[in-house]
């Protein structure tokens, strides 16, 4: 059996490691040992972040939404049960927008729910 040499493989590997590792300092960036364990935790953050970046957006799409309802004279929450019992369809975010962008058709959303519980 002919012998092999890893060398240009072995290489390759760690400089595809090492170029994940592209601004982070000191050993980090380095040394291939704690370049691997740095990119598998910097996965692990990445993943959390997605997580919590959606949980984030939902609390600011309520938030919106709150404020914007409470200048109504209603609270979120009756709002939202008013919404699913006269069976409008509309997402939190799209609220939102809505309350943001187009207040006179949010007013017409909330005038049709407050008129459907009444």
């Amino acid at each position: 059996m002919s012998r092999v040499k890893r060398g240009t493989t072995v290489k390759a590997k760690h400089k595809k490691l090492l170029n994940l590792t592209k601004g982070y300092r000191m050993t980090k960036r380095k040394l291939v040992r704690v370049a691997r364990e740095t990119v598998l935790h910097a996965g692990e953050y990445a993943h959390t972040g997605r997580k919590l970046k959606k949980r984030d957006m939902r609390e600011l799409w309520v938030s919106r939404i709150n404020q914007s309802v409470q200048q109504m004279d209603l609270t979120y929450n009756q709002f939202i049960n008013a919404l699913k019992k006269s069976d409008i369809q509309l997402d939190r975010k799209t609220l939102a927008d809505l309350a943001i962008n187009d207040p006179q058709v949010f007013k017409i959303i909330v005038d049709k729910v407050r008129d459907q519980t009444n």
